[in-house]
């Protein structure tokens, strides 16, 4: 097959409801020609499908799914069918609650008649009257889904809810119609109308709490697609016109009032504002953006109103990345999900071998009642047995650990990543917008004397300049006057000049002042010395005579690098800074920052090789760059982190992106994944005990012991409820 031009999407899925019909639609998917690779998540109702256009397209899909009695949502773009796939879960959710109550509601008399009542005149007809509605009309879907998966040689939960009612019910008719035929082989003609009504009503209630519990995980999707206005204010030749978001377009000067949403991501062409950007970088404090630059979509402007260039709209604002990155890690498996699905796969047929197995065992050895107590066993095996609990148990804890992260500026792309993150033995960090700021600042400035025209001059030169370095002086002097520069000269590799009145100034390194013949004094002398040896950057200063001033340049380390390095270092983490700079500016940020193992000069395919060394002595290795130079290093490493504030490549290879590029927020990740793996083991072994005692204990394997058969109503709530504790279990990480 080949694998050029493959598309990645994302369809929801209808129709399903439990864990083996996510199986089910996963292996119809990929059982078609063209399909890469397909993956059905049961707790957030979608499938990501990788395909081949060329191949097979979206509808053919879609038909295979539907001939497979599911469906999938196809149309539209990724907002229309967000806002779809939310009215469908409305409805759902509304019409299973209406469902709900009128199952209890008929279902409380019948019980009350079945427990109390037994023995009043016509009881078991009343108990029909009421049931059947219920069995029937409220308990419709799980006969048609079960129809849908025998056309198919499958079986689901609705299989088991199907098998276990109708049983309990149409032996219950037979014993209202003829109670004669019990009665003549001395057996009393027991009814379990409350069984099967109550079993019912406990089912669709336990869906309705996880419909809304799965309603509830979602909610980080829901944040950031709130984030998006549905209207903005274009300027067109002086004209203020309101239009919809869908109809901007690239190049539309756009209006945003104080208190607003910015829309899409843009430049800022007219007026300055405090823009509220902590949806991207988590912190609180408002940005200040001035003339030329950028805003992003979802950030709330502040202060003032201001126009905006935009340049990205739709599916490619950060917004929208975002959203998309978390979508598809909600949709993402763990490895232990896999093995999960293969026994969601075949539990309901193994379970319907076991309750018919018990059937026959009671059938024989069960004595003159030994068919009423192998019903009763077969109905309560069928019941207690659902898979839910067990599909359910590790996408819930995925996806509320996944969307705590976007809570906390850390975007996870996929399940793997978060369930690594907590087994990371080493970290390599680059140093250069990783550990720094990425861009050079002055750090120190000596002057011999302090004399304000002086600075002006500097700062005029150093504006006309190309050097990277010389905006950052610019930026230290950033509020010093004009000064108007003539006969400006840069010299290569050395700095520039310019005359100012009648002197000559200069600015650059020691040898332009050399070639110049300008007198440096002893005391900037020591001060170069001094910033040379932190492995600083120095820039001279001088007129045609003397050296002025002296100024240090420097990468500064992040002010959160050092606790954040000290943090993972105490969680038993070894940590490596790998640079493509010298040797002494290696040294030397290893210094500040306690890092003991570092590498200066390394190329990128010096850092792959140093992290293929690491997992060779079984080391599960963590890399985090900001750069295109790290994209290769990111891509070998097990767990691959970006900084958001990097290149685009290094986040679409990276697997964790941290939106603010603060290195606090690593740790932060390892004691989610962490948590969010603790959170999956509970839910395993509760949903695994829950069964491994429940269907023996159905089956009747405590009766010969202690004359102990469990009754089908119990089975059908505790099965509910075990659901719904994986569920809250999961909803627990958001708390924590």
């Amino acid at each position: 097959m080949k694998t050029d031009n493959i598309q990645k999407k994302t369809f929801p899925v209808l129709q399903l409801s439990c864990a083996s019909c996510a199986v089910s639609v996963e292996r119809i998917i990929n059982g078609l020609k063209g399909v890469r690779n397909a993956s059905v998540n049961f707790a957030t109702a979608t499938a990501v499908v990788e395909y081949i256009p060329d191949s097979i397209t979206p509808e053919e899909i879609r038909t295979a799914v539907q001939n497979g009695g599911y469906d999938l949502l196809i149309e539209g773009n990724d907002e229309n069918t967000a806002d779809l796939v939310e009215e469908i879960h409305t409805k759902k959710y509304n019409r299973l609650k209406t469902y709900t109550i009128w199952a209890i509601i008929l279902s409380l008399p019948v019980v009350t008649t079945g427990m109390f009542f037994m023995d009043m005149p016509y009881a078991n007809e009343i108990m029909l009257v009421l049931s059947t509605p219920v069995i029937f009309l409220l308990g419709k879907d799980f006969f048609i889904n079960a129809w849908k998966q025998a056309k198919h040689k499958s079986a689901n939960m609705d299989t088991l809810v199907a098998l276990s009612t109708s049983a309990a019910y149409l032996f219950s008719l037979f014993n209202t119609l003829f109670p004669e035929y019990w009665l003549q082989r001395g057996v009393l003609p027991h009814v379990y109308f409350e069984a099967a009504t109550v079993i019912i009503a406990f089912i669709l209630l336990g869906r309705l709490l996880e419909e809304k519990a799965k309603g509830n995980t979602s909610s980080a999707i829901k944040k950031l697609i709130g984030l998006r206005p549905k209207t903005v204010i274009r300027i067109h030749n002086n004209d203020y016109e309101e239009i919809p978001i869908e109809r901007v377009i690239i190049g539309d000067i756009i209006l945003v009032k104080p208190g607003e949403k910015i829309a899409v991501d843009g430049v800022i062409t007219e007026g300055m504002s405090y823009v509220d950007e902590s949806m991207l970088s988590g912190e609180p404090v408002p940005v200040l953006k001035q003339l030329n630059e950028k805003v992003f979509a979802g950030t709330i402007n502040q202060k003032s109103g201001f126009r905006f260039r935009a340049e990205k709209i739709g599916a490619d604002t950060m917004l929208a990345h975002i959203i998309k990155m978390v979508q598809e890690a909600q949709g993402s498996k763990a490895p232990v999900q896999k093995l999960v699905d293969k026994i969601a796969g075949i539990f309901v047929p193994a379970v319907i071998c076991v309750a018919l197995l018990s059937f026959v065992i009671w059938l024989i050895f069960g004595g003159d009642n030994g068919f009423t107590k192998g019903l009763l066993a077969l109905v309560a095996t069928l019941i207690i047995a659902c898979p839910c609990a067990l599909g359910l148990a590790t996408p819930t804890a995925i996806i509320v650990g996944i969307g705590k992260g976007a809570e906390k500026g850390i975007l996870i792309k996929d399940a793997e990543s978060l369930e690594l993150a907590k087994k990371t033995d080493v970290i390599v960090l680059d140093k250069t917008g990783t550990i720094t700021e990425g861009k050079p600042v002055v750090t120190d400035i000596f002057w011999l004397n302090n004399d304000d025209t002086q600075k002006i001059i500097l700062s005029g030169l150093e504006k006309q300049s190309e050097h990277p370095l010389a905006e950052a002086v610019t930026h230290y002097y950033n509020d010093v006057p004009a000064v108007q520069i003539s006969d400006f000269e840069s010299i290569t590799g050395k700095g520039v000049k310019g005359r100012v009145d009648d002197q000559f100034y200069f600015a650059g390194n020691k040898k332009l002042l050399n070639d110049n013949n300008i007198l440096i004094n002893a005391e900037l002398e020591a001060q170069a010395k001094e910033y040379s040896r932190q492995s600083k950057s120095v820039i001279w200063f001088a007129d045609s005579v003397n050296a002025i001033a002296v100024a240090a340049v420097s990468d500064e380390v992040k002010k959160n690098s050092i606790a954040a390095i000290q943090k993972l270092q105490s969680l038993g983490i070894d940590v490596y800074m790998l640079t493509g700079d010298n040797e002494s500016t290696a040294k030397e940020i290893a210094r500040k920052t306690g890092i003991k193992h570092y590498k200066a000069e390394t190329l990128p395919r010096q850092k792959v090789e140093f992290i293929i060394e690491l997992q060779k002595k079984g080391k599960i290795v963590a890399m985090v760059g900001d750069g295109i130079n790290d994209s290769a290093a990111l891509a070998q490493a097990d767990l691959s982190i970006a900084m958001g504030k990097g290149s685009d490549i290094a986040m679409d290879v990276a697997k964790m992106t941290i939106i603010s590029s603060d290195l606090t927020k690593i740790p932060e990740a390892i004691k989610l994944s962490g948590q969010t793996v603790n959170t999956i083991r509970q839910n395993l072994f509760w949903a695994f005990i829950y069964n491994l005692i429940g269907i023996p204990v159905a089956a009747g394997i405590l009766y010969p012991f202690t004359g102990f058969l469990l009754n089908p109503m119990i089975a059908g709530a505790a099965m509910a409820l075990s659901s719904v504790s994986v569920v809250s279990n999961s909803l627990r990480l958001k708390w924590k």
